[in-house]
């Protein structure tokens, strides 16, 4: 069967809320057995505390239980922002209309009344898991698009503006100016195109992303090289900030990865980093080999830090989590969501650990190569 959300094999989990025993277990042995992973709960409460913990991607929800009924739980999904987007179809012995309608009006998309029918179940199950992923796809669409016109309307600007005001200077007083000032124009200059370079290169690599364009070629790479090699042309930005960079990495580990994604991802880790770290700070990069045959890659700072808040959504497109550097350098976020995408094609995670005031440590996985 295939996935609802990447057309590969089926790995939907579904939650099922019911107080009798046997209709979970009957209700189980029907889903999973077409390949759905399947989690039985006996009530509302545990329900809800599962769901938080992993988020199911739809819930079969009985109305005849004691405590809290369905009507209740269903409520109780679509009041919590992290769970209000689940779709619940209700099954119960109910078959007034009052009740059907209430349960529509409470949040539900189907209803399926009981004694149940193996193959009603799953056709509705079915039915159900592919709008929700059309409607993840559209989402995730706009989502996409609105970040990409937000990026070219706002965030091109500063570096342009930065150019275009250096340019003028030089135009207009050039003969009036010394070596000395002319020298600290071009570096400023610098400075400003290699950051509207980057930011060019990300919306390249996101645009290509986006239309399915990127295909990943994973080579044999010795990782210390390829990791000290891809800082290389940023190191004139920590340099300029008085940050030291330093590496912890075995020159023995090999990992199997496409030479150019990898270099992107450590580019931006390793930029992000210097972005956000003041001046006479340190940043270093370590690897070890895991048991699951990757490599985990971190890039730790000792930069200002990430928020609680703010940490829950660096790798959301749809909420803007640029700030400004120590040194007021401009961010947009597009650079994290870039490095998810190639981590995840790779096979691998990406994560941070962060506290306000005493840096971040960037770390994500990429398969190894003995």
């Amino acid at each position: 069967m295939k996935d609802f959300l990447t057309g590969d094999y089926n790995s939907a989990n579904i939650l099922i809320v019911d107080d009798v025993p046997a209709n979970l277990m009957v209700l189980n042995d029907i889903l999973e057995g077409i390949g759905y992973k399947v989690r039985p709960v006996p009530n509302g409460h545990l329900a809800l505390q599962v769901a938080e913990k992993e988020k199911p991607d739809l819930v079969l929800l009985d109305i005849m239980m004691p405590e809290m009924d369905g009507f209740e739980v269903c409520k109780r999904f679509k009041d919590n922002p992290l769970l209000s987007e689940i779709p619940i179809i209700f099954i119960s012995a109910l078959n007034d209309t009052h009740d059907i309608v209430k349960a529509f009006h409470s949040g539900g998309v189907d209803y399926i009344t009981k004694p149940f029918r193996a193959e009603e179940v799953t056709a509705r199950v079915a039915t159900h898991l592919k709008l929700h992923r059309q409607n993840l796809e559209l989402y995730n669409l706009n989502a996409s698009k609105d970040k990409f016109f937000s990026i070219i309307a706002h965030d091109l600007r500063s570096p342009f503006n930065g150019i275009l005001g250096l340019t003028q200077i030089m135009a207009e007083e050039l003969s009036s100016l010394t070596m000395e000032e002319i020298q600290e124009i071009a570096v400023d200059l610098k400075s400003s195109a290699t950051n509207l370079f980057r930011l060019l290169e990300n919306l390249l690599h996101w645009a290509r992303m986006q239309q399915g364009l990127t295909t990943i070629y994973p080579e044999k790479l010795p990782l210390y090289t390829t990791a000290s090699d891809s800082v290389e042309m940023i190191l004139d930005s920590a340099k300029g900030k008085g940050i030291s960079i330093t590496y912890d990495i075995d020159k023995d580990l090999k990992i199997s990865a496409d030479k150019n994604c990898f270099q992107t991802i450590m580019r931006n880790l390793v930029s992000n980093a210097i972005k956000f770290t003041n001046k006479g700070g340190s940043i270093s990069v370590s690897a070890s080999a895991t048991n699951e045959g990757l490599v985990q890659i971190s890039i730790k700072d000792t930069g200002i830090g990430i928020s609680p808040l703010m940490v829950g959504d660096l790798f959301r497109i749809e909420v803007k989590t640029g700030r400004r550097g120590t040194d007021g350098e401009s961010s947009t976020g597009l650079g994290l969501l870039l490095c998810k995408e190639f981590v995840e094609k790779h096979g691998g995670k990406i994560w941070v650990e962060s506290e306000e005031g005493k840096g971040s440590d960037f770390c994500f996985t990429i398969p190894s190569i003995k």
